[in-house]
């Protein structure tokens, strides 16, 4: 008897769970997201609900929110003063178009007036860093998803740590997970030698201070002197901190007000972490090449999802030709629709992947969007032999997008990323050679080929494309 109650509370409570959750995930997630939680929790309802409780909704405390929307309004009241920098797109210009959108998803306003210089050499890129680190005077801010315990790393202390012994005030920002190796070896090095240093995003006992687990601060932000900034996908870490995937990157050293705008990412950010308000420089005089860009921050503190609809409607105001550079490449729908659609009004887009991926369930989600888009004539390069891990954007010859931000759903929901957008074709030339040395190392997917693929691999594909919806 006591077994058959058993079971009969066994299939209550079974029940019970699916009922609830169909009534509340929806409201919660997310339509993709939702059915893929539904379909896990129906299948394995025990199981499927805790999952849910720990990662299923990309909640923040509500203190980081309220302090994202102070920092958003600082940056717009900051920039007040600085109406003379404003650079004003042509009317019926893609980017006349862009530049609102931009403004209001992330608060910051196009500038003139900058120096881009765009580096794709691993190496010399971080010599460049460290030598403006060991040029500064008075400042340095740097805010990295990683820093790893290597050659790279301890060059970077050791540099910081000659900073601060000038009587530079250095701070770093790393994220708690991404950087965990770097925080731990460097972190009370780095403090002893009088470095500010703070862990972002902890979890841990101060969980409830931060938000879910794996919502993670992605961005690559270097700062010196108010004078020169690095912003990219490039971390602080030796290029073969992973093993077997070398990385390539691609990095853009900005002069001009542009600097001013990143220095205020950085301050948000720490005041997002401390609580300290970091006073910021004004804009400091233009840059002869007179370069426009305009800053695109993104993440989970902000209202909508700043970087999945700049990049959507970059595809959709396309006239000519997209090119998309990623190593992750795990779209929302927004995004294959853009594609699609482009590619078929007659826009050429070209897509560029790394052949090899050191995520292998997101390697298998990717690779269930190939068919749709090589159907409607997206073109596909697989680039070798290094683990391509740059990630930008290039649209007609007039604007290119830079920073930290994969083409994937946990970059427009759960990570804070950061873009450069430079409405400029020397910028977009320089950009379409970088894209053009890609290519040259690449393998064209080719569709008839692609379809002969076994369907056990298809349907791997296809699991691991709603696995990657949980969120």
């Amino acid at each position: 008897m006591d077994g058959i109650n058993l079971g009969l509370w066994i299939l209550v409570a079974d029940w019970a769970i699916r009922i609830v959750a169909l009534a509340w995930i929806p409201l919660r997630t997310r339509p993709a997201a939702a059915r893929s939680w539904l379909l896990l929790i129906g299948f394995v309802p025990l199981l499927g609900l805790p999952l849910y409780l720990l990662l299923g909704h990309p909640w923040l405390s509500r203190e980081r929110v309220r302090r994202q929307a102070e920092a958003s309004a600082a940056v717009r009241d900051g920039q007040a003063p600085q109406a003379a920098l404003r650079w004003c797109p042509a009317e019926g210009t893609v980017a006349g178009e862009a530049v609102p959108l931009v403004e209001r998803l992330g608060a910051f306003m196009p500038v003139r007036g900058n120096g881009v210089a765009l580096l794709d050499d691993y190496d010399a890129s971080l010599a460049r860093l460290l030598a403006d680190i060991d040029a500064a005077t008075h400042r340095v801010h740097l805010l990295y998803y990683l820093m790893f315990d290597d050659a790279v790393g301890e060059a970077v202390a050791d540099a910081l740590e000659r900073a601060a012994a000038r009587g530079v005030r250095c701070r770093l920002l790393l994220d708690a997970m991404g950087a965990k190796r770097g925080l731990r070896r460097y972190a009370r090095r780095l403090r002893r030698a009088g470095v500010e240093v703070h862990a972002m995003l902890p979890g841990g006992l101060r969980w409830r201070r931060s938000g879910r687990a794996d919502l993670r601060n992605h961005r690559k932000i270097a700062v010196i002197d108010d004078d020169v900034a690095h912003v990219g996908s490039q971390n602080l870490a030796d290029a073969l901190f992973v093993p077997g995937h070398p990385n390539r990157e691609l990095v853009a050293r900005v002069h001009g007000p542009i600097v001013a705008h990143l220095e205020a990412v950085f301050a948000s950010d720490w005041y997002l972490e401390t609580g300290e308000v970091l006073e910021v420089a004004p804009a400091r005089p233009t840059h002869a090449d007179d370069v426009a860009c305009q800053l695109l921050p993104s993440g989970p503190a902000y209202p909508f999802p700043n970087a999945g609809d700049t990049i959507a409607t970059l595809i959709h105001l396309a006239r000519r030709r997209v090119v998309l550079t990623t190593p992750y490449f795990v779209p929302d729908d927004a995004i294959l629709g853009a594609m699609r659609i482009a590619a078929l009004s007659g826009v050429e887009v070209q897509l560029i992947l790394s052949a090899s991926n050191n995520q292998r369930l997101t390697a298998l989600a990717q690779h269930a969007s190939y068919e749709e888009l090589l159907a409607c004539g997206v073109k596909i390069a697989l680039h070798r032999p290094r683990f391509l891990h740059a990630k930008h954007m290039s649209v007609d010859d007039d604007i290119a997008l830079v920073g930290s931000i994969n083409l994937d759903i946990r970059s427009f929901a759960l990570n804070a990323e950061i873009g450069l957008l430079c409405y400029d074709p020397r910028v977009v030339a320089r950009m379409r050679a970088v894209e053009a040395a890609y290519l040259a190392d690449a393998e064209a997917v080719d569709l008839a080929e692609w379809r002969r693929r076994p369907r056990w691999r298809r349907s791997l594909e296809g699991i691991a494309r709603l696995a990657d919806s949980f969120m």
